[in-house]
């Protein structure tokens, strides 16, 4: 898995790319030339302390892993914790999770295709 590390990559997902939002995140997607499918995760101090923010961005990895074949190449994404998981983190489980991110990139699909 390939990651977004630069500001100015993050910054051209954040003002170029489209966002769907689900209920425990947001994903914003941008189309790129370079035939691969790269990453970004990103968790706020408004989704917790340190530790929680980390434990989100781990949740977010492991979903990415598991599920790589259901993201399209040449696409970046960004996948943004929301403030709601600051209260859920603690009793929230990985399927949970997965199942709210491929929401998210199923509602893109169909946006997608459908223009």
């Amino acid at each position: 898995m390939i990651t977004l590390r630069k500001e100015k990559e993050f910054s051209k997902v954040y003002q170029k790319g489209q966002k769907k939002h689900t209920k425990y995140v947001i994903i914003i997607f941008l189309k790129n030339n370079l035939n691969e499918k790269r990453f970004g995760f990103v968790a706020s101090k408004k989704t917790g302390n340190a530790v929680k923010r980390n434990r989100i961005k781990r949740l977010f990895r492991e979903v990415v892993r598991l599920n790589y074949n259901k993201f399209k190449e040449n696409y970046d994404y960004i996948i943004i914790g929301k403030a709601v998981l600051k209260d859920n983190i603690d009793s929230l489980k990985y399927e949970d999770m997965e199942k709210d991110i491929l929401k998210g990139i199923i509602k893109w699909e169909k946006y997608l295709f459908s223009s």
